[in-house]
């Protein structure tokens, strides 16, 4: 099968950023339609990943193949290097690519990562419920098989309210299925060590778990222990997750930016 089309949006000039999001979400899901870093003097480029949103399908959904197609962004855009800021799975594709690609990458924004190589793979069942539900109920059938166990009473709504109206965003549901099946099971890196040989400035951003458990703050925290130099922002205590909130996220990219070009 042909690489799948992308659905990719760009905006603004200056200092090359790209925008990754986790998985079953799109590119509107990382720094939620704020405008701010265009405005800070950054081409931003989003996209959906193969499968999500307006792109189209494709026969595998693994680490190799997204970090491929970030790749294949930049080259299609002329871009040598970029700061790339990507979420939960899009933060594990701009992990590969900046160790197997390195010259690429300008410097990482890592947002709620949640691959711990000490239990990988975990949770498969859960991923596999979801699927499920999406295929046979659609957008409530995945609704309603999402785990809000770990979830606290008081973002329970809130996190309902976005599960839908990121779900119903999606043109190709069999393929986000496809996605949540194969993308759990794929590595993007063999063991927590392997973060020592990323060399770019970067920064992690957690969240307290309270509202979303499937990544672990203690996750963020090895990362950011792990890579040399990075540095970790958090929320602080009963706050919205940084990862929700798109002009203070868009901030610390910024920022990190900043000290890439520097």
């Amino acid at each position: 099968m042909a690489e799948p089309m992308l659905h990719v949006v760009e905006a603004g000039e200056g200092t090359p950023v790209v925008l990754l999001h986790g998985l079953t979400a799109t590119h509107r899901y990382v720094v939620m339609g704020s405008n701010a870093l265009e405005r800070a003097g950054h081409r931003v480029l989003a996209y959906d990943a193969r499968g999500h949103g307006r792109s189209e399908p494709a026969d595998r959904y693994d680490y190799p193949r997204l970090a491929g197609d970030l790749e294949r962004v930049l080259d299609d855009d002329g871009i040598e290097r970029a700061v790339i800021a990507g979420a939960s799975m899009g933060a594990h594709t701009a992990i590969h690519l900046a160790l197997e690609r390195p010259t690429r990458v300008a410097g990482l924004v890592l947002i709620t990562p949640a691959h711990d190589p000490a239990t990988f793979p975990a949770k498969l069942a859960g991923w596999d419920a979801l699927a499920t539900g999406l295929r046979r109920g659609g957008v409530e059938g995945f609704v309603a098989a999402y785990d809000m166990r770990g979830v606290q009473d008081s973002w329970r709504e809130t996190v309902t309210t976005v599960l839908r109206q990121r779900m119903a965003l999606h043109e190709h549901p069999e393929a986000v299925a496809d996605a949540l099946e194969q993308v759990p099971r794929s590595a993007p890196f063999e063991a927590l060590a392997d973060l020592r040989q990323i060399a770019c400035p970067t920064v992690v951003v957690g969240d307290r778990d309270e509202s979303d458990p499937q990544h672990p703050l203690r996750v963020a925290e090895q990362y950011a222990a792990t890579i040399p130099g990075a540095t970790l922002v958090v929320e602080d205590e009963g706050a919205s997750p940084i990862a929700w909130q798109g002009a203070q996220l868009s901030r610390v990219i910024a920022d990190l930016a900043a000290r890439a070009a520097a």
